[in-house]
């Protein structure tokens, strides 16, 4: 069986946040047992499949990160998916999903 890249691990992980769930970069990397944090997000741009909700994926401080599609489009999917924003940030309380 073929070993997946790291960013094919990444978007397996992402594939598992439920509609009306965020997860952060940091999350995704100690699912990984890693800190590359970045490497999370680079991964998360890099994305060209729209199977793999990336957009659920946000910064650990709350706020929205980047998006390869821009923010714009980001803030509409993450709206679509029922979360709420509010001045750029979602409530992780509330919204966050964790891998066990």
């Amino acid at each position: 069986m073929k070993k997946l890249t790291f960013s094919q691990q990444c978007y397996e992980l992402a594939k598992k946040i439920p509609r009306g769930k965020v997860t952060t970069y940091k999350a995704i990397a100690h699912a990984l047992k890693t800190k590359a944090y970045r490497a999370v997000g680079n991964a998360m741009n890099k994305n060209k499949d729209k199977k793999i909700p990336c957009h659920r994926v946000i910064n650990s401080n709350c706020s929205l990160g980047g998006y390869n599609k821009g923010l714009k489009t980001k803030i509409k999917l993450l709206k679509k998916d029922g979360i709420k924003i509010k001045n750029k940030k979602i409530d992780l309380k509330k919204y966050r999903w964790d891998f066990k």
